[in-house]
């Protein structure tokens, strides 16, 4: 990659500059006529920006979002942020890999407010994964430069600076320098085409799949009567199915809040709600285990 961006540096925060954007194709051709002329992430930019009601981001899906959506209206928030530490080991790092699902992992000196890259998934694969494990393990060998944005950046704006610098991810920095969040090109992208699903997702045909027998991947989405009735569980009172419709919607009642990925939400039957995909907005996918599951899970521990 060519950028030379290391966790103190914020030189990756100036807007690119958009006199040359004919060279770099289609994308960023419809970017630079979306944008308004002389668009800025500057912190002043962003208070005009508000004070004229232009901020505000769009509820819907479309390419005018890549001038009225700022990088804050996207960005995962910090708690929800995957990071190593530089000294985590190898066995560690690849557990890491494994259970968030991710190619991508923001790498930290001490604490995530001190990033200093990323480690990317094929570097490690190639390293020590098809070469053997005589390789040393040294991550900081491994570890690739990040952008790095402010909240107020309009998100055309990173989406030029991602595609300039062909990088896919960038932690979103606060006013002290602190990590605020992260975004990845695919947030942005979704802004504009809508929800882009990959091979981790459910077809958008099926609402659900049985993992194991009491386990079940569910679309927040799926309606909840009819998920109701191939569990054969009750999960909502009478005078509350009104209320409801979807899975999603039961998650969002019982906690009174879109709830992070990897959270485990316990219902009253008995069952464990472990949402799977959420972003800060809405909730995606949820792994439904029914009460007889987590019951023998309870007795084995």
């Amino acid at each position: 990659m060519g950028d030379e961006t290391d966790g103190s540096s914020r030189a990756a925060q100036g807007a690119l500059d958009t006199d040359n954007l004919d060279s770099r194709g289609l994308l960023g051709r419809l970017v630079a006529a979306i944008l308004p002329a002389g668009a800025e992430e500057s912190e002043e930019g962003a208070d005009h920006a508000v004070a004229n009601g232009t901020a505000r981001p769009a509820l819907t899906h479309g390419i005018g979002n890549l001038a009225k959506m700022r990088v804050e209206d996207v960005a995962i928030p910090k708690a929800e942020i995957d990071a190593v530490p530089l000294d985590i080991s190898m066995e560690d790092l690849v557990q890491v890999f494994r259970e968030s699902g991710l190619t991508r992992l923001p790498v930290y000196d001490g604490t995530l407010d001190s990033p200093i890259g990323m480690v990317h998934l094929k570097d490690f694969a190639l390293r020590h994964g098809f070469n053997g494990k005589d390789t040393p393990f040294v991550l900081k060998d491994m570890i690739r430069p990040l952008l790095y944005a402010p909240p107020s950046m309009p998100i055309g704006v990173l989406l030029q600076k991602m595609q300039s610098q062909r990088m896919h991810m960038a932690l979103v920095i606060d006013e002290y320098g602190g990590v605020d969040g992260l975004v990845t090109i695919e947030d942005l992208i979704e802004q504009v085409v809508g929800e882009i699903e990959d091979e981790h997702d459910i077809d958008e045909g099926t609402l659900w799949t049985v993992e194991k027998p009491g386990i079940y991947l569910v679309q927040a989405r799926a309606p909840l009567d009819a998920f109701e009735d191939e569990i054969g569980l009750r999960l909502l009172d009478a005078e509350e199915e009104e209320e409801v419709d979807s899975l999603g919607g039961l998650i969002f009642m019982m906690i009174g809040r879109v709830p992070t990925r990897g959270e485990v939400i316990r219902h009253a039957s008995g069952a464990e709600f472990e949402v799977v995909d959420a972003d800060p907005r809405r909730i995606k996918r949820l792994r439904v285990r029914l009460p007889a599951v987590t019951a023998a899970a309870a007795a084995s521990a």
